[in-house]
């Protein structure tokens, strides 16, 4: 069975080494000598090569769709900032035409420079067939929502490209509000993969519709993973509770904006409940299969699919149909 992997990481050192400490601290990375899942597998994100293929082949993984984990480009203003965006979209195209069959790429983006990253979408789209463009989370304390991001929106609209809305680290209030003072690396955790960065991306998501941005771009496609961060299990009391208003304001429920304009990635979240929740509220058609590689195990992710209990028509649209239609890859 052909899979596709949407989710999945890579990045050039070479071209981190040019981001300052200071800005990448200031962020909320953690500084250098800091031990966390960027330095633990920085190896396997640096590997484009062999070594990432046979972990692919082994779990049977067709087409990993690639982007850049973080900290990158969208950390760093001006022009040193689209120039990097430049050079890790380049060097992504250049392992996609090696690989031609098993890789396919997400642009990354100088996110403080909108229109610069709106032409930066359109070349790696119409030149270097990319599918769309992955963001990492708020962009100096800024989702989406923000007119000063309208030109990328409506770039992607009109390429007809998703945006893959993925985790950034909250901004330094929330952290310090919420997460701070716990003991050991606790605190952290709790802001990044074990809490704050699924919640911090369906607010993303919400104001999108709150808004009334996707009203706006109302072909617009969004992409989230880890089975929807939390949306599926809250979509009904998040419809219930903003309908009257949304009468007023929206020309569409919270709920049909988002199952109109919403996909969820099972990426890093291979158990049942979850998978179950996505499933009754978002339905087959709208979820894609993803691993979060190398964060997540290739192995596990496939596991997962072989044993969920859909027929084989709905294993195969997981597994790549919706993918390969959404992206518009070649089969």
């Amino acid at each position: 069975m052909r899979i596709v992997a949407l989710e999945e990481h890579y990045t050039v050192p070479r071209i981190v080494s040019g981001i300052s400490p200071d800005v990448i601290m200031r962020r909320g990375f953690p500084g250098p000598g800091v031990v966390w899942s960027q330095t633990i597998k920085r190896d396997e994100l640096a590997e484009l090569g062999e070594a990432r293929l046979a972990d692919m082949d082994q779990s049977g993984i067709t087409v990993q769709v690639l982007s850049v984990a973080g900290p990158g480009a969208d950390l760093v203003t001006g022009q040193q900032g689209v120039d990097m965006a430049r050079a890790y979209n380049d060097a992504l195209a250049d392992a996609c035409t090696r690989h031609s069959d098993r890789y396919r790429g997400f642009a990354h983006l100088p996110m403080l420079a909108p229109e610069p990253a709106a032409v930066e979408l359109e070349r790696t789209v119409r030149q270097l067939g990319f599918c769309g463009a992955l963001v990492n989370g708020a962009t100096d304390g800024r989702f989406l929502d923000d007119e000063a991001f309208e030109p990328i929106l409506a770039r992607a609209e009109a390429l007809d490209v998703p945006i893959y809305l993925h985790p950034g680290i909250p901004v330094s209030a929330v952290r310090n509000a919420y997460y701070d003072g716990l003991p050991g690396n606790f605190s952290f955790s709790l802001a990044l993969p074990t809490w704050g960065w699924h919640y911090d991306t369906a607010i993303h998501v919400l104001r999108l519709v709150l808004s009334g941005t996707l009203d706006r771009h109302p072909k617009l496609k969004i992409i989230v993973g880890h089975m929807g961060e939390a949306l599926p299990f809250m979509l009904d009391r998040i419809d219930e509770t903003t309908a009257a208003e949304a009468k007023t304001r929206l020309r569409r429920s919270v709920r049909e904006t988002i199952l109109d304009q919403l996909w969820i990635t099972t990426s890093g979240f291979f158990t049942l409940p979850p998978f179950m929740a996505a499933l009754l509220s978002f339905g087959v058609d709208r979820i894609m299969f993803s691993v979060d590689y190398p964060f997540a195990s290739n192995a596990r992710a496939r596991a997962f699919l072989d044993a969920l209990p859909v027929s084989p028509a709905d294993r195969a649209k997981i597994a790549h149909g919706t993918a390969d239609r959404l992206l518009r890859l070649a089969g």
